[in-house]
């Protein structure tokens, strides 16, 4: 299957990649040219620009995923391109999109006869050999059309145990890729699992400051203990109830740098966790933990502690994210 990318970032360029492996053909485009340049070596179809890629497209119904992120960048990449599609013609956006920005736009392309599709895209710098979870809203035929797109893009069954009970359900979830509803569904999905995400990531950053610190000389001497920080999140790698990729990446960077001492501590948020939180709001459902998790996110930029340099050491280890330096 045919089908243009825009953006050929961490994520866009993989998504590509993996795309290419499974046999698709992906006509690419990016402000970097030398990105381009690399992955029209690789195989790919490169473009000097959204008109040439439009051009390029040839294959009918035609279909471009912009991987841009959120924002203006996107809000105009879209607009560009819906002055150059034409009727069917599909358009995804694979970024982190506020969902309601997705109802708003899909509303305004379907009057030109184009269909938009939101995907929340997981899965990271490691989407390339892992694969990506897809959380996909959008028409219905415009989905199923693109269904090679997304299962090339999809972990697939995997060696992860069948959930039991699940028979007769959509089999796209247990490969990793799941269609949620109508246009804005799929980056609500997203933005909760991101929301949810944050909280997890909290979790373990406290509980391992709690460990860091029992060793503090403010204890009881016979209260002490200096415990290696690497080896109990390897252990509880090994057949514990929070067992988790978050759990994976802490591990790894542990194994290498007990203290982090690379990370600041300062750590960004992306925007979901704060939508996440909006949406709480108007549906009156508390979020006591996810709110917290973001709140800790704001404070950790005038204070870090040993929390927050684990929660900078995941980010890093799934999204490539580096934070901000310290300003201590």
């Amino acid at each position: 299957m045919q089908i243009g990318v825009v953006g050929l970032g961490r994520m866009g360029a993989n998504i590509s990649r993996r795309l290419m492996r499974a046999g698709h053909g992906c006509v690419v485009w990016d402000a970097n040219a030398a990105t381009v340049q690399e992955l029209g070596r690789e195989g790919a179809e490169p473009s000097d620009g959204l008109t040439q890629m439009v051009q390029v497209l040839t294959a009918k119904p035609r279909a471009v995923w912009v991987m841009l992120p959120a924002g203006k960048i996107t809000e105009q990449t879209i607009e560009q391109l819906g002055t150059m599609l034409g009727a069917g013609d599909i358009i995804i956006d694979g970024g982190n999109t506020f969902w309601k920005d997705d109802v708003r736009r899909g509303k305004a392309l379907a009057a030109k006869g184009i269909r938009y599709v939101d995907c929340g895209t997981s899965g990271g710098v490691w989407g390339l050999e892992r694969g990506y979870c897809l959380m996909i809203g959008g028409d219905k035929s415009a989905v199923e059309h693109l269904d090679p797109i997304f299962s090339a893009l999809a972990p697939g069954l995997g060696t992860i145990e069948r959930t039991h009970g699940r028979d007769g359900r959509d089999p796209r979830a247990e490969r990793g890729y799941l269609h949620a509803g109508p246009v804005g569904a799929g980056h609500f999905v997203k933005m909760v699992h991101n929301g949810i995400e944050y909280g997890m990531m909290q979790a373990f950053a406290e509980g391992f400051d709690i460990l860091r610190n029992r060793a503090s000389d403010t204890l009881p001497a016979d209260e002490r203990f200096e415990l290696n920080m690497g080896d109990i999140a390897e252990v509880w790698r090994r057949g514990s109830v929070v067992s988790s990729w978050l759990l994976d990446l802490t591990a790894s960077a542990l194994a290498t740098d007990e203290r982090l001492e690379k990370f600041s501590g300062h750590v960004d948020d992306s925007g979901e966790g704060r939508w996440t939180i909006e949406a709480a709001i108007e549906e009156a459902v508390p979020a006591d933990v996810l709110a917290a998790s973001l709140f800790v996110r704001f404070r950790s930029r005038q204070d870090h502690t040993f929390a927050e340099k684990i929660l900078s050491a995941m980010r890093f280890g799934f999204g490539g994210h580096v934070e901000a330096p310290s300003k201590q």
